[in-house]
């Protein structure tokens, strides 16, 4: 088995599943869990979300005591207050999903981090979710806001909407060990946050994408791009995700790398490599190689750098061109900025 989660979600009231939250995941589960949960709840061979009930909670409870797993039975005991939806999903093997609650598991895998960006097969998952309305009383189906905001004001209450979405905030679901977030609505569900990351209140980090930690993020981090230990992000910079049209290379920085304000990659970093401040580099930029005396060597595209080592990408102030260079000095992190207590 893949991955398999005991989660509470929301639905609208045609029952279809808007959102699903996850306390403790699994990653390749024991097959006695597994067994003991499928047994108990009648679920069918192979990948599957399975709806289940309040009173089937103690049940479940037993089951996966007596299998000798005894988080997963306390879980699924306190389950049985819930007045939401409750759901086991079952991932047998990771294909494209075929539901919002494996959807949301894969989300939860990778804020977990239990699994990378690019470890997991998101497939088709945008005709899978819905556009939902973010409140104060949780998820709602946009197409029924109107009718949950008019009962709300008949009853004395104010419905506020934080923003409509297909995404949630990570941090209503997800909050790893070691990690700052200024501003939690500009952190999605699926980003991955390596230990020691701090995400400054510009700062912006997708789905399936994140960093390895520790680094000072105060630019943004598009789907799909994985930014390495000790790299920063300048405030206003920008990466080019896979969601971007800028083709099909993976988008990535190094470690110890530094992106200036204002500055965006369109190609990946290898190690110790600086983007100047107001420097956006596409793949097919052309840049002046510059030899150690400051010579010029020849001209390419930046997509002939990608994945390189100690560079130093800079625009001559003179004559407009694009530069490139041996980066000699590594970046060295602030030691009391990146602390995380």
């Amino acid at each position: 088995m893949h991955s398999f989660a005991l989660g509470i979600g929301t639905q609208n009231t045609q029952g279809d599943w808007l959102e699903v939250y996850y306390p403790a995941p699994l990653l390749a589960p024991d097959a006695s869990l597994v067994e003991a949960a499928a047994r108990v709840l009648d679920a069918p061979q192979g990948t599957a979300a399975v709806s289940f009930l309040p009173e089937h909670c103690q049940a479940l409870a037993d089951a996966l005591r007596d299998a000798g797993h005894p988080e997963q039975a306390e879980l699924a005991a306190s389950l049985s207050a819930s007045q939401r939806p409750l759901v086991a999903t079952f991932i047998s093997e990771d294909l494209p999903p075929q539901s919002a609650p494996e959807v949301y598991l894969k989300l939860h895998l990778l804020s977990h981090r239990l699994v990378k960006p690019h470890q997991l097969d998101l497939t088709g998952m945008f005709g899978l979710l819905r556009n939902i309305a973010w409140s104060s009383e949780g998820a709602i189906d946009i197409i029924e806001l109107p009718a949950r905001r008019l009962k709300a004001r008949l009853e004395g209450r104010t419905l506020s909407v934080d923003c409509v979405d297909k995404f949630p905030k990570m941090t209503d679901y997800v909050v790893p060990n070691g990690v700052r977030i200024a501003d939690t609505a500009r952190v999605r569900l699926g980003a991955y946050l390596g230990e020691g990351t701090t995400v400054m209140h510009e700062g912006f980090v997708n789905f399936n994408a994140g960093t390895e930690g520790p680094g000072m993020i105060e630019g943004r981090i598009s789907a799909g791009v994985v930014v390495g230990k000790g790299s920063d992000l300048g405030g206003g910079c920008s990466t080019m995700g896979t969601l971007s049209g800028g083709g099909n290379i993976i988008i990535s920085v190094g470690e110890g790398c530094l992106i200036g304000a204002n500055a965006g990659i369109g190609i990946p970093l290898g190690d110790r490599c600086t983007v100047e401040a107001g420097l956006y580099i596409t793949a097919g930029a052309k840049v002046t190689l510059l030899d150690d005396q400051g010579q010029e060597v020849r001209t390419l595209a930046a997509r002939e750098l990608a994945g390189q080592d100690d560079l130093l990408l800079r625009r001559n102030s003179t004559n407009g061109r694009i530069e490139c260079l041996t980066n000699k000095s590594a970046i060295a992190l602030n030691e009391a900025l990146h602390a995380h207590n």
